[in-house]
């Protein structure tokens, strides 16, 4: 790849391969490793990549094709790229998985410590120049920011796009509702895993007994085979890590000792995800992007996630690393640090770049919800009442929607949408997903993003709240009255999309997530625990109780929605 003032390591090199490698950690635990280096007795930088899945899927020859559950690990990137340009690609399994000895941790501080002791095992080695740079996405992109965090000297770069950087709120619990798909989805791909349960140990064997029989009365929970077999044999396979998630539903101990500390990354480092991964990448790396302060790249592509065997960002990450690893001025730094694609449904979709985010000229217009579901920036007229729906396992789950009149120009929404949301319900507990829609012309309609609330975690944390970015603690749970009117402040994800004349904008309230999925990308939003007592739920919307969906707008829509529009295009 070159460009008029630049070029990245041309391809030179055939490449040696060898195969399980092993790299001994200071207990006597081997690691399992695939080398992959120029066929040359130089020496080179070298770049890492850290999973648990089958080693084997990371490096097959294979032709891509779209993510799906089968191929969803090949995660790696192609290692043959890398040292036919004079890097040395290592990827090594966490201890605990495939040929890696120990028990596994689920990314704990000692899966941190095995990688610091690799990324230094390699620098000594006698074909690394002792530059060090991790690569990959997903659980490889998760890893490298943990070690990022921990600054190893050898480590010059990181290019981690799709890696979550909040284990609670990204991953296991969206707005603190459990993600019980993902859970018992993700567990089954783990290659040969061994694992040590955290529960146990750190809660005391009265405690573990407590919360176990507690899980295992639990109505919502045991209504799922697969968390039911979890706490029939809590230490078969991977159930422990099961466990683990079940027994710690608020943020807490076992979630922050695995969070990467952003704030220390001082090593430099390219984000991004794509518009499609609301439900698991996206909103972590945007806050990485906030928090880290080392020099940075945005990306943040189609919403499409990648196909497998990763190949994407081959050519953006080379340059990257010639810049910091081989001292290559490929031009990477003088380019935008924030790349955004913005989706389009005249197909005209194109690329955005910026220095900051959220762009500085966002402005966050408000939508009121009103009655005969219209969603309009007009604020409640009197006494306007509210808008219900059943949430009932045996009768139908129900939702309501709020939808503007046609759009009468180009209107482009680039960044994070907020709710105010008033609701009552029957019942002592509720469950909120908001969800985003463009409705075409032809009354079709897609998502675009969502956002969940557990009511009982409404609580907002001020102090690390933004107008634009409501925070909650998850912990402390505070009870739902029944009959009662509570004020719900929910984010949705971040997400971009440029509306076009004669489409709708749509915002829908349910209280779960029963929407057929359009791509497989939704389908890791999808599946969580829902509740299986039936209630009925009221949303409020009148001036004493203004419930309303902020919308960040970057272009477009100077005067506001249009209601007389409604006759002339519909």
């Amino acid at each position: 790849m070159f460009g008029v003032n630049w070029r990245t390591s041309p391809r030179r090199y055939d490449v040696r391969v060898e195969r399980h490698v092993s790299i001994v950690m200071d207990d006597g635990v081997e690691l399992d490793a695939q080398v992959y280096r120029p066929d040359s007795d130089d020496q080179f930088p070298a770049l890492l990549g850290v999973h648990a899945y089958d080693a084997a899927m990371q490096t097959t020859p294979s032709l891509p094709r779209a993510m799906n559950l089968a191929n969803a690990q090949a995660e790696a990137g192609d290692p043959h790229f890398y040292a036919r340009r004079g890097y040395v690609h290592v990827i090594v399994n966490a201890r605990g998985t495939g040929a890696s000895g120990g028990d596994y941790s689920h990314y704990g501080p000692r899966d941190v410590d095995d990688v610091v002791a690799v990324i230094e095992w390699m620098a000594a080695q006698p074909w690394c120049t002792g530059a060090v740079g991790m690569f990959g996405v997903s659980y490889f992109a998760v890893a490298a920011k943990q070690v990022a965090a921990r600054n190893p000297e050898p480590l010059k770069a990181v290019f981690a796009p799709f890696g979550y950087t909040d284990f609670y709120r990204d991953k296991f619990y969206h707005g603190g509702i459990l993600a019980r798909n993902f859970v018992t989805s993700w567990t089954k791909h783990l290659a040969n895993a061994r694992v040590e349960g955290w529960s146990r140990k750190a809660l005391g064997e009265e405690e573990y007994a407590r919360r176990l029989e507690q899980l295992r009365a639990d109505p919502d929970i045991t209504a799922v085979p697969e968390l039911a077999a979890a706490l029939a044999a809590p230490d078969a396979n991977a159930h422990p890590l099961i466990i683990d998630v079940l027994m710690n539903p608020e943020d807490g101990p076992y979630w922050h000792e695995r969070n990467p500390d952003l704030t220390a990354i001082r090593v430099p480092i390219v984000l991004g995800a794509c518009w499609g991964m609301y439900g698991l990448h996206l909103p972590g790396e945007f806050r990485a992007w906030k928090q880290i302060n080392a020099p940075k790249k945005l990306i943040v592509g189609p919403p499409i996630y990648l196909n497998r065997p990763v190949y994407q960002y081959a050519e953006q990450s080379l340059r990257w690393f010639d810049h910091w690893l081989k001292g290559n001025d490929t031009g990477y730094l003088d380019e935008p640090p924030v790349q955004l694609f913005l989706p389009g449904d005249d197909g005209k979709g194109s690329w955005l770049d910026a220095h900051e985010w959220p762009l500085p000229h966002t402005t966050w217009h408000s939508f009121y919800l009103h009655r005969e579901g219209l969603l309009s920036e007009h604020e409640h007229w009197p006494y306007e009442g509210a808008s219900g729906y059943e949430d009932n396992t045996y009768n139908g789950r129900g939702a309501v929607t709020f939808t503007t009149p046609p759009l009468v120009e180009r209107t482009e929404l680039v960044g994070p949408a907020t709710a105010t949301v008033y609701a009552a319900t029957t019942a002592d507990e509720l469950l909120l997903f908001l969800s985003l829609w463009v409705v075409d012309v032809d009354g079709n309609r897609h998502m675009l993003t969502r956002g969940w609330l557990r009511g009982s975690l409404r609580e907002v944390d001020e102090a690390r709240s933004e107008p634009w970015l409501p925070e909650h603690p998850y912990t402390n749970p505070k009870p739902v009255t029944p009959d009662a009117v509570h004020r719900y402040e929910i984010s949705l994800a971040p997400t971009a999309h440029v509306f076009t004349p004669g489409q709708r904008i749509q915002f829908q309230i349910s209280s779960g997530d029963l929407e057929q999925p359009e791509r497989f990308v939704d389908v890791v939003a999808q599946g969580h625990l829902l509740r299986r007592d039936p209630s009925w739920i009221s949303i409020l919307h009148d001036a004493e109780h203004p419930s309303e969906l902020s919308l960040p707008i970057t272009n477009g829509n100077r005067i506001g929605t249009y209601l007389s529009a409604e006759t002339a295009l519909s």
